[in-house]
């Protein structure tokens, strides 16, 4: 019995007891369709009941699809904000890569730099030797090096040295010598 007047309670709160009572009297009375029973036995007061309930269900839809809007723009915009964050952090990489580089070009350039002073002290100091040594010693000398080391040492010695030199080298050491340094020269 009270199972029944729960059912009874639920069903007037839907607002489908008169439904029920339609129904129930339809069984009854069976020489009535049912549709039109259906739409008599139901009051016009519920009717109106019914359109406010379909509102109210189209607005729980609605809102039920805003919240879910909501829920993905949140998650865009975490996306969005991680996005920034990974991009400012691989900007922050690439700025400190492109320092490094240019450190290392500047220590290069340095050391390079450094280097060629280096050699450059030795060049002349060779010179100095060789200037200071006698012209047949130092010519036999400067012909027994390296065809490049000698040519480098001969245009770096002043003509006047180069002059007492020249009896003592080879002569296609002296002609490959002369012919540098007239392309340097010419335009």
């Amino acid at each position: 019995m009270t199972v029944l007047l729960l059912l009874g309670a639920c069903l007037t709160y839907l607002g489908l007891a008169p439904v029920v009572a339609s129904f129930a009297a339809q069984s009854e009375t069976p020489e009535k369709p049912a549709s039109d029973s259906v739409k008599d036995s139901v009051p016009a007061s519920q009717q109106p009941f019914n359109a406010s309930r379909a509102a109210r269900e189209e607005k729980a839809l609605q809102d039920a699809r805003r919240q879910q809007l909501a829920e993905k723009e949140a998650v865009l915009a975490a996306r969005e904000q991680e996005l920034k964050k990974l991009s400012d952090k691989l900007d922050a990489q690439v700025k400190a890569l492109e320092e490094n580089r240019k450190k290392l070009d500047e220590s290069l350039a340095a050391k390079n730099s450094a280097q060629k002073k280096k050699q450059d002290e030795q060049i002349a100091k060779m010179v100095k030797l060789f200037k200071t040594m006698r012209s047949e010693q130092a010519g036999k000398m400067i012909d027994s090096l390296k065809e490049d080391v000698a040519l480098l040492l001969l245009s770096r010695m002043d003509t006047k040295a180069v002059a007492k030199l020249v009896p003592y080298i080879s002569q296609p050491r002296v002609l490959k010598w002369v012919t540098d340094n007239m392309q340097e020269r010419l335009p």
